[in-house]
């Protein structure tokens, strides 16, 4: 299930849908998966529907998700979403490295920074 933070800057209709995104890229929706309806998922987020449905057009816009007319919608198996989103994240990252290298941050500082795992709060980086 998708959690909202009303305190959250993002439209609620984005954070639907990076929340879905987050839980097909770490398998816990898997391909083939279904997702709840339109309507379920809008009462139990106690929101519009058309919210909900924004989210699911532009995550089957995407390739995360198939939509079945008369079935529902379903987790995608087409991996391009994926390695589009890994891709953008990756770009990210780039960027911010890049910001702070003109802080005088270096490479090795960085690196340190990202074995850090209690601070992105991930398994520890291999050596």
């Amino acid at each position: 299930m998708v959690h909202l933070d009303y305190r959250d800057t993002r439209p609620i209709y984005m954070q639907i849908l990076d929340g879905f995104k987050e839980q097909i890229a770490t398998g816990v929706l898997l391909p083939g998966d279904k997702l709840p309806s339109v309507r379920e998922l809008a009462a139990s987020l106690a929101i519009n529907p058309n919210t909900i449905q924004r989210a699911y057009k532009l995550l089957e816009i995407d390739g995360w998700i198939a939509t079945m007319p008369g079935k529902g919608c379903f987790v995608s198996r087409n991996q391009k979403a994926l390695q589009q989103e890994i891709d953008r994240w990756y770009a990210a990252l780039d960027e911010a490295a890049e910001n702070l290298a003109a802080l005088g941050i270096t490479t090795e500082q960085i690196i340190e920074h990202l074995k850090q795992p209690e601070r992105l709060q991930m398994p520890p980086l291999k050596p």
